[in-house]
């Protein structure tokens, strides 16, 4: 890593501690919530009658924000918080005049049904930020859910924290208990303390009906900011936490004994193992290391159509060491896409705050194996990464009120990529670094911006990629966003700017050499009667080169509904040119998405999908084309949940030489069902079946006929808890060889078994 890069971040991170005012609590938050410490001992049992409840404080004062302006609730919810040496404690009674409506099936943690089903809890912003906190609620039948809000990033469900709950069906509703270790939460070294609040309930009946503790106005920008003060904590715990989580796993896998088809040979049992360790020296300081983690993906990825797409597809995060604090790393120019890191032979990493400053310091050792993409204007490749790297992820971010502004460094340093320099402490190498701020001027407005500046030296590896010649690159990104929200009218604007030798290796970056302008609008009206919410709205979109070449320019008005049955509507129409080779190509269509849960046993069912003119990017030619992607979840029994998922795309072109006809269909068929005996024992079985079919007489260049691929999987998981698990599972892939039929590509057999010791 060069001095002046060295020299340059720390000059930024200096200028920024030193001359920014720390934090202060939000002027938009609800009443004033006064705890203390519990009477006598709590048993989680769903019991609320433990002396432990006794002089709690009480919280009878809910409002429904949704679909009511802050209104009185339909039903009565009363919550309870206390707190003694080691938890934070809250309690729940949830009235219900028909308590066998409850929604509540069986369920993997975190699976909540999309808002579908009941659940309630709390959202804690332990350092009173104004700006992020941190989900626990339950379902009726005790399935957990928690995660990480941000008012600037959104939710995020990835992280998971240890926490007891238990909950309880009576004659009139339902309780609920839950206890968070003060050790799963992240707070300032002061005592007394202040932290923010929401108590929340969701009540799906005939629409959603959101319940808090706190008024949230319509039209608010922010979230965690209208959170209530809870005042009281005294004496809590200073650091000192200790998690060490080993595992072991053994998988075999067979694999054609020669050319594809032939039978399949099992290799030997490989076994494995591997360690977590997290430890908190203070009670928002948390230190993690990891050695030979385990990052395999249980589930397969979500379904996605990859046939006729310009750019890279985006892939969540699920793995858990890259999660802690996982909204610092979020900012308006993903430079930070840690699935990039692929095959971490260890890591370590810091996060933490001080002095108003939040941090995070990662460092991990990839042993390669992943795709880098290879970003361009107008669509992105991707290469292949065979060789070693070493990749630091640094960040800062200092809240001022509801307003924050932060500095973020990445580096990827290759090893193994040929040519190194005389000199140089790498073959390769790509550092990003650069500040971002987020401006919230009232409750209605808020602005973000950020700017980058990327210095590259690319792997001399042309095996890979022609782009790889290890030759040296620089450039910049630059976003700004603002955005206005009241009770009617809303509206954005948005500029970027990427200059064309801009990379961020260790982000999701796809597009570069681009100016993008986008704006648009809306207003809002909350009728009665079948439709409790109409938005009607215009978009406009522009994309050029930074030379002036323009790549795209798009134009959507349309409008968007919520109706009973928890549904959803959206109409639009779609008017754009897309540049597709040299030429830029007009398309008109129309745009729909119907998404309903009428009951509890279908509990969702959905349909989006555009159709019209349409552009057939591998050609460069105007084509007319439909996607359709259809979608459900029901509930046979309050155990059984069957998922599936019929994705389709079909593309029409007519050729030069006359011939017309249809290019090609694109299908993923996906099955996901699972049997949860308990909220803790269940079984998975995934099937998913992609398959594209062309016609090579209208293709300009040679393609295959066909092209299809088959993957199932089977799992047996119990989960003591998020990081205690048991795992047998069982995978099978095929893939079409020629035009014969499915043929075996690898078999799968493994297990895994993982506990968490707390100290």
């Amino acid at each position: 890593m060069s001095t002046r890069w060295c020299v340059w971040c720390a000059t930024a991170l200096a200028c920024l501690l030193m001359s920014v005012p720390a934090a202060a609590q939000s002027s938009l938050s609800g009443d004033r919530i006064a705890i203390k410490r519990a009477a006598g001992a709590i048993a989680i049992d769903g019991d609320l009658s433990d002396a432990g409840w006794q002089g709690a404080a009480k919280v009878d004062r809910w409002y429904e924000v949704n679909p009511g302006d802050n209104v009185e609730p339909k039903v009565r919810s009363v919550g309870y918080l206390t707190y003694d040496d080691r938890y934070l404690y809250a309690g729940f009674e949830f009235e219900d005049p028909a308590p066998s409506s409850l929604r509540a099936p069986f369920a993997d943690r975190d699976n909540l049904g999309n808002g579908y089903n009941d659940y309630g809890g709390i959202i804690v912003d332990a350092r009173n930020s104004g700006h992020t906190a941190t989900f626990f609620v339950v379902t009726p039948r005790n399935i957990q859910y928690d995660a990480i809000t941000d008012d600037g990033s959104g939710e995020d469900s990835s992280p998971d924290f240890f926490w007891a709950s238990a909950t309880k069906v009576t004659a009139r509703g339902w309780t609920v208990e839950l206890r968070v270790p003060f050790t799963s939460l992240r707070y300032r070294n002061v005592d007394p303390q202040t932290w923010g609040i929401l108590l929340y309930r969701n009540y799906p009946r005939d629409r959603r009906y959101q319940f808090f503790s706190a008024r949230i106005p319509r039209g608010s920008n922010c979230f965690i900011c209208r959170s209530n003060p809870l005042t009281g904590l005294e004496r809590l715990p200073g650091g000192g936490h200790l998690i060490a989580a080993p595992y072991i796993s053994a998988s075999e896998i067979a694999r054609p004994r020669g050319e594809p088809g032939t039978p399949l040979v099992a290799g030997p049992v490989k076994p494995h193992a591997g360690l977590d360790v997290k430890y908190s020296p203070s009670a928002d300081t948390v230190l993690d290391f990891t050695l030979n983690p385990d990052f395999s993906q249980i589930e397969s990825d979500t379904a996605q159509i990859t046939a006729n797409e310009r750019f890279a597809l985006f892939v969540p995060e699920k793995r858990p060491f890259f999660l802690e604090g996982v909204d610092l790393l979020q900012t308006p120019i993903q430079a930070v896409y840690t699935r990039t890191i692929l095959s971490p032979g260890w890591g370590g990493r810091i996060s933490g705050k001080q002095a108003g400053t939040r941090y995070t310091l990662l460092v991990a050792s990839d042993k390669g194996g992943g795709s880098v993409i290879l970003p361009g204007p107008n669509g992105s490749d991707l290469a292949t990464q065979d060789f070693k790297t070493t990749d630091v992820v640094a960040r800062v971010r200092r809240d001022i009120g509801l307003s924050s502004v932060g500095v973020l460094f990445t580096d990827r340093e290759g090893r193994g990529t040929g040519g190194a320099e005389a000199g140089s402490t790498a073959d390769s190498y790509n550092r990003v670094a650069g500040p971002d701020f987020q401006w919230r001027p009232s409750g209605s407005d808020a602005i973000t911006g950020q700017f980058l500046y990327s210095a590259t030296r690319t792997p001399n590896r042309p095996d890979l990629t022609s782009d790889w010649t290890g030759q040296r690159l620089s450039g910049h990104a630059a976003s700004i966003d603002w955005s206005h929200n009241t009770t009617h009218a809303d509206w954005f604007g948005v500029y970027r700017d990427l200059a064309d030798d801009f990379r961020a290796d260790n982000g999701f970056v796809p597009q570069v050499d681009v100016r993008l302008v986008s704006a648009g609008g809306g207003w809002t009206v909350r009728p009665t009667g079948f439709l409790s919410r109409v938005r009607t709205f215009i978009s406009v979109d522009r994309q050029a080169e930074r030379t002036g070449a323009l790549i795209s320019r798009e134009i959507v008005p349309g409008m968007g509904m919520d109706t009973r049955w928890n549904g959803f509507m959206q109409f639009r129409f779609i008017d754009d040119r897309v540049r597709a080779g040299e030429q830029l190509i007009g398309r008109r269509q129309f745009g729909y998405v119907l998404q309903f849960s009428p009951s509890r046993r279908i509990t969702r069912v959905s349909v989006d999908g555009v159709s019209g003119e349409e552009i057939d990017f591998a050609n460069s030619r105007p084509g007319r084309g439909t996607t359709i992607n259809l979608s459900a979840t029901l509930h046979p029994t309050e155990h059984l949940e069957l998922n599936a998922v019929q994705n389709q795309r079909m593309l029409d072109v007519d050729t030069a030489t006359g011939a017309s006809g249809r290019l090609l269909t694109s299908r993923v068929t996906r099955l996901h069902s699972t049997y949860n005996f308990t909220a803790r024992l269940f079984v998975r079985v995934i099937t998913q079946w992609t398959a594209t079919t062309r016609d090579p007489r209208l293709f300009i260049d040679t393609v295959s006929r066909k092209d299809s691929d088959f993957s199932g999987s089977a799992l047996l998981a119990y989960k003591l808890n998020w990081q205690s698990v048991l795992f047998v599972g069982y995978g099978d892939n095929r893939e079409l060889v020629g035009d014969r039929s499915l043929t075996p590509r690898d078999r799968q057999v493994f297990v895994k078994m993982s506990y968490a010791f707390q100290h």
